[in-house]
C-alpha cells in the first residue's frame, strides 16, 4: 500500500470528502481544510508529503500562496485543482512550480495516479521560468481534448525538447508554436516561421539556411537564413511535409549536429534554435511513398501533439466566438452577442475550415449585421454548408474506401509502367488502410485501447498486436 501525509485545501466541503475518501482508501493520510490559511500554517509546520489545492479560495488565491510555499519548502509537491479550465491556468501553475494542474471535474483514478508518481519522484525538479502577460491568452477553450493539449503545453513550456503539431488546416498549430515559444524560456529571442508550402521548392534550402554572394543566378549579395534570424529562438517549420528531399537531408544534418551551411558555403555554422514542425499530412504515409525521409521524421516528432479539429470539441464553439467577438470590438468593430438557438446550430456544423472558419464568421457577423444579437436565422444563412446534411449528401464509408484504393492501385501500378509489380500487394495496401483506421479509432477514444477495441469490433490481444506490427504511437490522454 503506498503511504505518505496529504494536505487538501478547497473550499468546496463536497469535493474534500470525496478526495478524502478516495485518498484514504488509496492507503494515505490526509488532512482536509476549505482555506488558505490553514493550509500554509500546516505546510510552514513541516506537516504534508503533497499538496493539492484548489486556485481559487475565500482568503487567498492559491497562485498567490504558491510562491510562499515553494520558497519555504522547494521539494513539496503541489498539484492544482482549478474550474478556471484555461490554457493560462495551466501555464500560470507551471511558472509557479505546481508538479501537476488537474482541470475540474477530474478522473479520481488519474488524480491517485498522480499523487503516486508525485511521491515516488526525486524531489529536485527544474525551476520554471516567468510567464508574463496573462491578460493576453493565445488559446481558447474548456473542453477535454483542449484541456490536455493545455497541460501538455505547460510541461513543455521549460524545455527545448522538438515538437511536432498536426492537425487539419484551420486547427491553430502555429497559434500554438508561438505559445510555447511565448511562454518558454525562449521567450527573449526570436520567434522565426516559415512555411514551407509557401516558398518554390528551389528556393526553401536558400531561405532556411541562407547563401553567399554568387552562390546562384541572382544571388548579389549574401543573405541570412531563418536559422541565422531565429537564432537563440524558436523556428517554426510549417507544413513540413511540403519539403524538397534535398532540404530534408541538410535539416537532418543540422538536427543531428547541430550546424549547417549556407548555400554556396563551406564554413560550418553552429546554431541554437528550438525547433518546432507541424503538417496536416500523415508523414508515415509520405515516408512509405518515398517522400519522406523517415529518419527525418523520428528526429522531429520527439513530442508528437494532435490539434483536434474544431467538430471534436463543438464544445468550445461559445467561448471562441465571444473571444472573436472581443477581439473584433478592439479593432473597431461593433459589440455583438449571439443567441442559444444559434449556438445550437454552430455546434452541429462541421466546421471544415475549422477554427479559422469560425473567426472568419465572426468578423463576417460583427461587421455586416446591424444587430446586437446574432440569431439562428442569421446562422442559417450564413453557414456555407447545411447544418444537418442528408446522409446522401457524403459517400458511404465502402464507397470513400473503394475510392482510395482505386487511387492507390492507380500509382502503385504507374510506378512501374510496362512492369508487373512484385507480389504481396494484399498485405502493401491492408497495411495502408489499417495504420489510419487504427490511428483514427485510438485518437477517438484517447489512446484507450479497451475502447478502441470495442469500438473496431476487434479483439484487444488482436488490436495491441496491430498496434506493434504497424507501429503506432499511442498517446493517452494522461501522457
Amino acid at each position: 500500500m503506498p503511504s505518505g501525509s496529504i494536505l487538501v485545501a478547497d473550499d468546496d466541503a463536497a469535493i474534500r470528502t470525496v478526495l478524502n475518501q478516495a485518498l484514504s482508501r488509496a492507503g494515505y493520510e490526509v488532512r482536509s481544510t476549505g482555506n488558505a490559511a490553514t493550509l500554509w500554517r500546516w505546510v510552514s509546520q513541516g506537516d504534508g508529503d503533497l499538496v493539492i489545492t484548489d486556485v481559487v479560495m475565500p482568503d487567498e488565491n492559491a497562485f498567490d500562496l504558491l510562491p510562499r510555499i515553494k520558497k519555504h519548502r522547494p521539494d513539496l509537491p503541489i498539484i492544482v485543482m482549478s474550474a478556471q479550465n484555461t490554457f493560462m491556468t495551466a501555464i500560470r501553475a507551471s511558472e509557479r512550480g505546481a508538479y501537476e494542474y488537474l482541470p475540474k471535474p477530474f478522473d479520481l483514478k488519474e488524480l491517485i495516479a498522480i499523487v503516486g508518481r508525485a511521491l515516488a519522484e526525486p524531489k529536485e525538479r527544474p525551476a520554471a521560468g516567468k510567464a508574463e502577460d496573462f491578460d493576453t491568452i493565445p488559446l481558447v477553450g474548456r473542453s477535454p481534448a483542449m484541456q490536455d493539449i493545455y497541460r501538455v503545453l505547460a510541461r513543455l513550456m521549460q524545455t527545448d525538447l522538438t515538437v511536432m503539431i498536426t492537425g487539419e488546416s484551420g486547427t491553430g498549430k502555429e497559434l500554438v508554436a508561438r505559445a510555447l515559444h511565448d511562454y518558454g524560456k525562449r521567450r527573449s529571442g526570436p520567434f522565426v516561421a516559415i512555411n514551407m508550402a509557401a516558398i518554390p521548392r528551389d528556393l526553401i534550402e536558400s531561405e532556411l539556411f541562407g547563401h553567399e554572394k554568387g552562390a546562384f543566378t541572382g544571388a548579389a549579395a549574401r543573405a541570412s537564413g531563418r536559422f541565422e534570424q531565429a537564432e537563440g529562438g524558436t523556428l517554426f517549420l510549417d507544413e513540413i511535409g511540403d519539403m524538397p528531399m534535398e532540404a530534408q537531408t541538410r535539416l537532418l544534418r543540422v538536427l543531428q549536429q547541430g550546424e549547417y551551411t549556407t548555400v554556396g558555403g563551406r564554413t560550418p555554422i553552429k546554431t541554437d534554435v528550438r525547433i518546432i514542425a507541424a503538417t496536416n499530412k500523415d508523414l508515415r504515409v509520405l515516408i512509405q511513398q518515398g517522400l519522406f525521409r523517415e529518419d527525418l521524421f523520428f528526429r522531429l516528432n520527439v513530442v508528437p501533439l494532435r490539434l483536434p479539429p474544431l467538430r471534436e470539441r463543438t464544445e468550445d464553439v461559445p467561448d471562441l466566438l465571444r473571444h472573436f467577438f472581443a477581439l473584433g470590438e478592439r479593432e473597431g468593430l461593433p459589440p455583438k452577442q449571439i443567441d442559444m438557438a444559434a449556438i445550437d446550430l454552430l455546434k452541429r456544423y462541421r466546421w471544415p475550415g475549422n477554427v479559422r472558419e469560425l473567426e472568419n464568421l465572426a468578423r463576417r457577423l460583427a461587421a455586416l449585421y446591424p444587430q446586437e444579437v446574432i440569431t439562428a436565422a442569421v446562422i442559417e444563412q450564413e453557414l456555407a454548408q447545411p447544418v444537418a446534411p442528408v446522409a446522401s449528401a457524403e459517400p458511404s464509408a465502402e464507397e470513400g474506401l473503394s475510392a482510395a484504393v482505386e487511387r492507390h492501385l492507380a500509382r502503385y501500378f504507374a510506378g512501374f509502367q510496362h512492369d508487373l509489380p512484385p507480389p504481396g500487394l494484399y498485405h502493401r495496401v491492408l497495411r495502408e488502410i489499417e495504420y489510419p483506421l487504427l490511428t483514427a479509432a485510438l485518437a477517438a477514444t484517447r489512446g484507450n485501447q479497451i475502447r478502441a477495441a470495442d469500438l473496431l469490433g476487434v479483439n484487444r490481444n488482436t488490436l495491441r498486436k496491430k498496434i506493434r506490427d504497424l507501429e503506432i504511437q499511442v498517446i493517452r490522454a494522461s501522457s
